[in-house]
């Protein structure tokens, strides 16, 4: 903590708890943190993601446990149908959902700057084999980092904070049971269902061959450097190469093709998330086409990513010919949900 916030900058704060080992554990540890330094405590989410029975008394645990420790805490519902496939990453984006809602509205008056999550090095080695099985570049591959961005638009400002990326599985756990604090096992780590269960059962046999958690947690630490050196190159050459108008953007193909392939490719499908308001990149096979397209000489105009993509009047081609301009696809809105979320009471399930 003296590391990630010797400037205060990432406090008030709120923390998602689950009820898992990792999770009591943070909520324990931030408590003592804030209460040592006379700061705010720590403010308790928890969310009821309502895909088996019982997740409600798991919630109400949750709640029971934090205000035992006098946190303040709040159980946030996952409402309506649920998916019938990819239900891993459907309820991660709900969970992010519901917390980035709430921890927003209470930005206004200042009582929240950060989200903080109990990800330790078991999770950063399973996250980096998971996307190393899905075939991810660089920057799947490439470390959590300690403090990020939200993961999902219209949370600017709103800071995800993991300072347990450090702690194996174990250590925490075994923290827990030398204070004798409870912890609850969730059955779906056991679902053989999920892809990262199926890894987890893996990882001994891995760990055998020398690819321990912390290994692996520290190839993707080399990762996230190289990605952090691409990010800064991409920010130059997008400096150089756009200018952003009211409703678009005037882009100097010249300067923009004149990269190294990695960085143009980079800033292009930053530009088309910029402009079309998405929270992921465009597909790469996508990205690639159009930006070869670009180098042709009969080039007029393309869409991708809920974006136009044309070469630019000649009254707005600020650099010649190969001016282009981006602007987002006529008919398509900016993207946006709408979740329905807990209200109820500090510590209590809404009805």
């Amino acid at each position: 903590m003296a590391r990630l916030d010797a400037a205060r900058v990432f406090w008030p704060a709120a923390v998602g708890v689950s009820g898992g080992g990792d999770s009591i554990a943070l909520m324990v540890l931030l408590a003592r943190w804030a209460k040592s330094r006379h700061l705010p405590p720590p403010i308790i989410l928890t969310v009821d993601h309502r895909l088996q029975p019982g997740s409600g008394e798991q919630a109400r645990g949750v709640a029971a446990q934090a205000a035992a420790l006098g946190l303040e805490c709040h159980v946030l519902v996952w409402r309506g149908k649920k998916p019938q496939s990819g239900i891993e990453g459907h309820a991660r984006e709900a969970r992010y959902r519901l917390m980035g809602n709430w921890c927003r509205r209470q930005r206004q008056g200042r009582r929240v700057s950060a989200l903080y999550l109990a990800h330790s090095e078991d999770d950063q080695a399973e996250t980096f084999l998971l996307r190393l099985a899905r075939g991810s570049g660089l920057d799947g591959l490439a470390a959590m980092q300690p403090a990020a961005p939200f993961p999902l638009p219209g949370f600017a400002g709103l800071k995800l904070v993991r300072p347990l990326l450090g702690f194996s599985r174990d250590e925490l756990r075994a923290f827990l049971a030398a204070r004798r604090i409870p912890w609850h096992e969730d059955p779906m780590n056991g679902d053989e269902r999920f892809a990262r269960v199926r890894l987890r059962q893996a990882l001994p046999v891995l760990d055998a061959a020398g690819l321990t958690p912390s290994r692996i947690a520290q190839a993707a630490a080399h990762l996230a450097r190289a990605r952090t050196a691409l990010e800064a190159a991409t920010d130059a050459r997008i400096a150089a190469a756009a200018t952003v108008e009211k409703s678009r953007i005037l882009l100097n193909g010249t300067v923009l093709l004149s990269a190294p392939r990695e960085i143009g490719l980079r800033a292009l499908a930053r530009l088309l998330m910029q402009v079309s308001g998405q929270g992921y990149r465009p597909r790469f096979a996508a990205l690639e086409s159009l930006y070869d397209a670009l180098t042709r000489p009969g080039f007029a105009g393309r869409t991708l990513h809920g974006c136009k993509l044309a070469r630019a009047p000649k009254r707005a081609a600020l650099c010649g010919a190969e001016t282009f301009v981006l602007m987002r696809e006529p008919g398509r809105k900016r993207p946006g949900h709408k979740e329905k979320e807990a209200r109820g009471k500090p510590g209590l399930e809404p009805k």
